[in-house]
């Protein structure tokens, strides 16, 4: 019992990060219906934002996490200014839009690749000094706490600033349809660029939440995420911002499962098997309402 308790506290943490990261990716298409692959790479430049602004400039990990989360959301802001505003005008299709995504992605990759190297960087050893803890025999470390905590008041804010504000009000005014909420005096544009500050925001806490919970930040650790994270969204239904949190919590419990009572080379094979599960009987996700069922 101990053994299952442990395994669920460390899948609980992990599933905390990818319920992060897929919150802010569903958003994102369940706002404006665009699925952006760069999200990966937003996560990893949060990451790095993180991990430098405490090794170079020594910050404490809090603003760190802070100005990391600004970070990768400007540069989602400035991705819909460069590249998803501009094709969207030009009425481009959304393959296009999917196309340009990985293309961003592969982008930001380079760059980061080109100015930090490909080695794994850590955090350093005093931007987390938390403790550990026995509880009724399992292990539990400060860093836990501080992912699932902060993972719980991120997903908290945006499911408060989306349901009980008027700027949330007005988003899924948009979100049901542009024109008609430009008609209504909806700052359509204003709150398309906030959506996609949130959805980079939150790739970028993700980011630091993994990189200090592996202690291990690189250029592709967004690749791996991206997997994860679009699995998330299948499996808590695309669009639908709850059913993602969901999907990432319990996408971290199977993972962590398959490795405690299987194998550890079976732990994708097992969450990617779910995956598979979930679209042959439950196409809208496990979360989500059929197209059938709205109609």
């Amino acid at each position: 019992m101990q053994v299952f308790l442990q395994q669920t506290l460390n899948g609980f943490t992990l599933g905390a990060t990818y319920a992060v990261f897929a919150v802010g990716f569903t958003l994102l298409f369940g706002v404006l219906n665009v699925l952006n692959l760069a999200q990966g790479s937003l996560l990893m430049v949060g990451a790095f934002s993180g991990l430098e602004l405490t090794l170079a400039l020594n910050w404490p990990l809090l603003p760190a996490f802070l100005a990391a989360m600004a970070i990768s959301g400007a540069i989602a802001v400035i991705s819909e200014v460069a590249v998803f505003g501009p094709l969207e005008k030009r009425g481009a299709n959304r393959w296009m839009a999917l196309v340009a995504s990985l293309a961003l992605s592969r982008l930001l990759i380079a760059i980061v690749q080109e100015t930090f190297g490909t080695q794994v960087r850590r955090f350093p050893a005093s931007a987390w000094t938390g403790g550990v803890w026995q509880v009724g025999g399992i292990t539990v470390q400060g860093l836990q706490l501080v992912v699932i905590v902060s993972a719980l008041l991120l997903m908290a804010a945006l499911a408060w600033l989306l349901a009980r504000t008027r700027t949330g009000f007005a988003i899924r005014t948009m979100a049901f349809k542009p024109s008609v909420a430009q008609l209504v005096g909806v700052p359509v544009r204003r709150l398309r660029l906030l959506t996609y500050f949130l959805t980079g925001a939150m790739a970028g806490a993700a980011g630091v939440q993994l990189g200090i919970l592996y202690n291990a930040v690189s250029p592709f650790m967004g690749e791996n995420i991206l997997l994860k994270g679009l699995s998330a969204l299948i499996l808590g239904g695309l669009g639908n911002v709850p059913g993602a949190a969901l999907g990432g919590l319990s996408l971290g419990l199977a993972e962590v499962y398959s490795i405690a009572y299987l194998q550890s080379s079976l732990r994708d094979a097992v969450a990617f098997g779910a995956i598979f599960a979930v679209l042959i009987f439950r196409p809208q996700g496990l979360f989500g309402r059929s197209t059938r069922q709205r109609a």
